[in-house]
């Protein structure tokens, strides 16, 4: 089929309309706002179809002058380039997709390449990425062909690294088409942002490179400028014509381009308190239970000496990210010092925990008792609280607000005792609730009853503003209940948090259930997107703020990471945590991790990461220790988990039943996969792949190479 010449309207690149992308595509689009700020391209035009462009030239005498205008009286070669809305976009390049004819000579050559590149589009496969027809909003890109000496791409910044200060130059001799068509390797550049050379491959003699001082140093400038003209680092193509003068053939954003950590970025994980707050948290979640959460970490690491204040005041040691609650794992002790050596020699640490030594000498005597008054102080503060359904609004704040300020002082409390006084008789709550959970259901007793009548058992469910989740359907506990009266002071204080957590939640479901009654129907949801100070100004009697109605719930995230920083842009990029030492990084490389151990002796068992049919003698091996699995326990081979502590709830159970445990082990799910044979020593805190040895015994690949 021939090309309809009436149907194509010329839009050339220095005029306005050229930089519309929709009209003219991503790549005419770029190269139009390159040229309207100074950077060097090439004159050209556009053809668009002549529906989206009426009020423009169109028609065969339009295309007919626009390409007597390049190609002039000589003959010119001119190169003719796909241009689409879906092309050259921060999602997507769609490289290669569609057609480019080079070097075309004449006028129905000219058409023939026009034709060529319409056809591509239409024979493109599969949609555009986010949805669309990547063949609509086709146009097509008409230039002269430079003939070049040395030609390349040319990337802002490290895609790969995710690094700014770094500019990536490909290079070969001629024009850029041969790195496209893969047909010539060419020699890649490493530059720094100022244009000095890092590094170069292959290695070229000083008097041979491509590109000398002053070439690298036009291009970095031209990756500046091309930074400011599209507001970040660009994937280039470019060219030295035998002038050596550099213009600049393509401009688009770079894709895929790696996270980066941003300069002094903290290091988080959600170990240590992600089985307080498995799932995402909304945003009154937030302000009710984590707030106070880091508020009480804050009291028990200034108390302890284990900070200077002034980071104390400046660096929560618990946040959030996309609602899922991560540490600051250095500041709580999760992971070695970045720097032991320096710790070691710097007397700064050492007289602040002297200056703070007889506070918690004096700690350590007084904390159980202190525990003991605060427990009794929560539980006839909630045994005096009226139901939630006779308080009225102002009650309900108030209320809320204690809650909110015990929160804090039993989580500082409960930090200090696990951490400065032990687990005493090495009871848990979660032991407990499981041991009245089998007995309850042994008597034919619903698990809304049992809630009902042992609040014990809220301990197996994480805080929520809905309504309380499943109980584990699985128990095969054979322990008796012994009370909570005889859970040691650090469980006690844990099971007193979630109390005052489950009275927070049912006072707001309380108030939901009012103002649905008032005419809200989706009341609960508003008031889990309001922050503390809303709700309490709401409560007092303030007008709902306006944008409540377009509020959303935040959605369910991806896990994060073990141990992250936080990019610029605010997104987890993972960071490795492993010990320190060549043996350490061999280790990893055999088979062999270490973690933390947790105490129940040496197991081994299969692999087995909570899915499909439970092997006989497991080794469950997890990301984070959640307290929904303590049910799974009973007859373990081991517990393996890559973020926690030794003081969790899991790893404190896990420990009173005799299940070899080790926490802080990095990539351990993915290292270890379903199926294989594992040893776990929970004293050493060492995880092992075991092979079968000759007499089909079992070896540990780690002692096997002389790491046991």
């Amino acid at each position: 089929m021939g090309i309809c010449l009436e149907r194509l309207a010329v839009i050339p690149l220095d005029t306005e309309e050229a930089g519309n992308a929709a009209l003219t595509g991503a790549k005419a689009a770029n190269l139009a706002r390159a040229a309207a700020a100074g950077l060097p391209v090439l004159p050209g035009f556009a053809l668009v179809p002549q529906e989206s462009a009426s009020d423009l030239p169109h028609g065969p005498s339009a295309v007919r002058d626009a390409w007597r205008g390049l190609a002039d009286e000589e003959g010119r070669s001119l190169v003719v380039r796909s241009s689409s809305a879906h092309e050259d976009t921060a999602d997507s390049s769609r490289a290669g997709l569609f057609a480019s004819e080079l070097d075309v000579r004449g006028w129905d050559n000219f058409l023939s390449a026009v034709q060529a590149v319409l056809d591509s589009s239409r024979r493109s496969r599969g949609p555009a990425r986010g949805g669309g027809d990547p063949s609509a909003g086709m146009a097509v890109l008409v230039q002269p062909m430079l003939r070049t000496v040395v030609g390349g791409v040319m990337f802002g910044a490290d895609p790969v690294a995710g690094r700014d200060d770094r500019i990536l130059v490909s290079a070969v001799r001629g024009g850029p088409e041969q790195l496209l068509a893969g047909t010539v390797q060419g020699v890649r550049y490493q530059l720094t942002r100022h244009g000095r050379l890092v590094a170069t491959e292959p290695r070229e003699h000083r008097r041979d490179r491509l590109l000398g001082r002053r070439r690298a140093w036009r291009l970095v400038r031209l990756a500046h400028q091309a930074k400011r003209v599209f507001g970040e680092p660009q994937d280039m193509e470019f060219g030295f014509d035998t002038d050596d003068a550099l213009w600049l053939f393509q401009a688009r954003p770079i894709t895929a381009l790696a996270l980066r950590a941003a300069r002094g970025a903290r290091l988080l994980g959600p170990g240590p308190v992600a089985e307080t707050f498995p799932e995402v948290l909304q945003p009154l979640e937030e302000d009710l239970w984590m707030a106070p959460m880091s508020h009480g970490l804050t009291l028990a690491l200034d108390s302890a000496g284990t900070a200077p204040r002034r980071v104390l005041r400046a660096v929560p040691p618990v946040t959030t990210v996309d609602g899922r609650v991560a540490a600051d794992l250095r500041l709580l002790g999760a992971v070695p010092s970045a720097h032991p050596v320096l710790d070691f020699i710097n007397p700064i640490p050492g007289a602040r925990r002297a200056s703070a030594a007889w506070r918690v000498g004096r700690l350590r005597i007084a904390l159980p008792m202190l525990a003991v008054d605060l427990m009794a102080d929560v539980d006839r503060e909630l045994t005096q609280m009226p139901p939630p359904q006779e308080m009225l609004s102002g009650q309900i704040l108030a209320a809320l607000a204690w809650g909110r300020n015990v929160l804090s002082s039993l989580h500082a409390q409960e930090s200090l005792v696990g951490s400065l006084v032990g687990q005493g008789s090495g009871a848990t709550a979660v032991g407990e609730a499981l041991a009245v959970l089998a007995e309850g259901r042994s008597r034919g007793i619903t698990d809304a009853e049992l809630l009902a009548r042992h609040p014990v058992l809220l301990s197996l469910l994480p805080p929520s503003l809905e309504r309380p989740g499943r109980l584990p359907h699985r128990t095969g506990w054979t322990g008796a209940p012994r009370g909570v009266e005889a859970l040691p002071a650090r469980e006690g204080l844990r099971l007193r948090i979630r109390w005052v957590q489950e009275m927070q939640a049912s006072l707001v479901r309380e108030y939901a259930a009012r103002l649905q009654t008032a005419g809200r129907p989706d009341a609960l949801r508003q008031l889990s997107t309001l922050r503390w100070p809303e709700l309490a100004g709401i409560l007092g009697g303030e007008p709902w703020t306006a944008d409540v109605d377009e509020r959303a719930l935040r959605p369910d995230s991806r896990p994060l990471p073990a141990a992250f920083r936080l990019s610029q842009e605010g997104r987890p990029v993972a960071e490795h945590i492993g010990g320190r030492g060549r043996g350490r990084a061999r280790s990893r490389d055999r088979g062999h991790r270490t973690g933390q151990g947790a105490g129940g002796g040496l197991g081994i068992g299969t692999a087995w990461h909570g899915r499909g049919p439970r092997p006989g003698h497991a080794v469950l091996v997890v990301r984070t220790l959640d307290p929904a699995l303590a049910a799974e326990l009973p007859e373990l081979g081991g517990l393996v988990a890559e973020t926690g502590s030794v003081l969790s709830h899991l790893a404190v159970l896990a420990r009173e039943y005799k299940v070899p445990t080790v926490v802080g082990v990095p990539d351990a799910v993915d290292r270890f996969p379903q199926g294989v044979e594992l040893t776990v020593d929970g004293t050493s805190g060492t995880v092992e792949t075991v092979r079968k040895g000759p007499e089909n015994e079992p070896v540990s690949a780690g002692a096997e190479e002389g790491f046991a």
